[in-house]
């Protein structure tokens, strides 16, 4: 049966990089109580600075009327009236906006003269910080350890269990163990095109035994172990190429394999398409055949948005299969910002990981990463060109 691997994987550095700490966090990491920063000590983490979300007055002052929690270790505000500064988020009365000064850190407040509030000790450090800390903690030791269970990765980290299992997931998308399995599977995908043997790879990226690695092998790589080894040699993708009419003199590669739907490709030429699907499966074999009989209606979904139910060979990581579904879920005629997505899947704070995966898609259309723009309405990159991802949409909205 014909099998390929048809996603380009989410690496496990988009993952990373999807909990990539601001400065701030990395401050509150240092006031961490011992057992948690030595697990952090295992590798630094990067800092990445973003454009403030609470920039400006306004903002801030609308973070404090609605006790955003978002907003905590952001900035701080004092009341001129009690002589006191609190969290965006303290649950104490709200005052007047005109009794209301505004500092950018808990200790240009005390030099203004204000005391912490001890409701919710403004100075000290965020609870949402450290256990983003401790997540990042426990990517770290899973990637650097072999067989570590979850229970005693939350004791390494500081937090319960329970509470463990719950923040992990919320914030990197899947479970601490299929995390662990797709950094391995990652591992061994890379040291099968160079390795002697299977079993010599399997061990070389860190599995305990081969028998582990064969039992998930095909789900997490797109093919079987030795099938991954030969870059895909004697498999079998079929392919067309067709003239559309979405843009100037643009063309449609539709390939499946017995599974259904691998590719839907968007390119300037008929070489161009097969092009990138040959260099995707070198070794594959490509070719021409007898037409499956849902083909058409794939074909017919790039000339008029509607929703298409055809059979669809796509791998990838548990992470990007759960985002992947998500856009076929976005009505045609509608967008979704990368934030928002994130939140439908109850992982609010994986923006990153999202619009990787979103990029990693390969199959145009079908899997509907064009009705992902960003939070402004502007519409952000597009495999097959922007300009084609913005007549689709204005294809779409004109049929809705």
């Amino acid at each position: 049966m014909t099998e390929v691997d048809v996603s380009a994987t989410l690496p496990v550095l988009a993952i990373e990089d999807a909990l990539h700490m601001t400065a701030r966090q990395q401050r509150a990491h240092a006031r961490m109580p011992t057992r948690r920063a030595s697990a952090l000590a295992l590798a630094p983490v990067q800092v990445r600075e973003v454009t403030p979300r609470y920039a400006t007055p306004a903002a801030r002052w609308a973070a404090v009327s609605s006790r955003d929690r978002a907003a905590d270790g952001c900035f701080v505000y004092a009341v001129k009236t009690t002589g006191v500064f609190c969290r965006p988020g303290c649950a104490s009365r709200r005052p007047l906006q005109k009794n209301v000064e505004l500092f950018d850190a808990p200790a240009q407040a005390q030099r203004a003269g204000y005391r912490a509030c001890k409701r919710c000790a403004p100075s000290a450090a965020s609870p949402a910080d450290d256990t983003l800390a401790a997540v990042i903690a426990a990517c770290r030791l899973l990637e650097r350890e072999q067989g570590v269970r979850s229970d005693e990765l939350a004791a390494r980290v500081g937090l319960s269990p329970a509470y463990f299992a719950r923040a992990f997931k919320r914030h990197v998308g899947v479970t601490p163990q299929a995390y662990r399995r797709r950094v391995l599977a990652e591992r061994a995908k890379h040291e099968l095109g160079s390795a002697r043997s299977v079993t010599s790879a399997v061990y070389d990226a860190g599995y305990g035994s081969a028998s582990r690695f064969y039992a998930g092998a095909a789900r997490e790589l797109g093919m079987t172990p030795s099938e991954a080894q030969r870059g895909g040699r004697g498999q079998r993708v079929r392919y067309i190429v067709r003239r559309c009419s979405l843009g100037h003199a643009t063309m449609v590669l539709v390939a499946w394999t017995e599974r259904g739907v691998c590719e839907v490709g968007l390119g300037d030429d008929a070489g161009e398409v097969t092009a990138a699907l040959r260099a995707r499966f070198p070794q594959a074999e490509h070719a021409r055949s007898d037409l499956p009989p849902w083909i058409d209606r794939v074909l017919a979904a790039v000339e008029r948005p509607q929703a298409v139910d055809v059979p669809l060979d796509i791998r990838g990581t548990a992470f990007q299969q759960r985002v992947w579904e998500a856009l076929r879920r976005i009505p045609a005629g509608e967008t979704r910002s990368y934030a928002q997505l994130a939140h439908a899947l109850g992982a609010p704070r994986a923006v990153r990981a999202v619009a990787q995966a979103c990029a990693s898609n390969r199959v145009a259309v079908l899997v509907p990463c064009h009705r992902v723009v960003r939070a402004d309405g502007a519409l952000a990159g597009y495999r097959w060109k922007p300009e084609r991802k913005r007549a689709l949409l204005q294809r779409e909205a004109r049929s809705s």
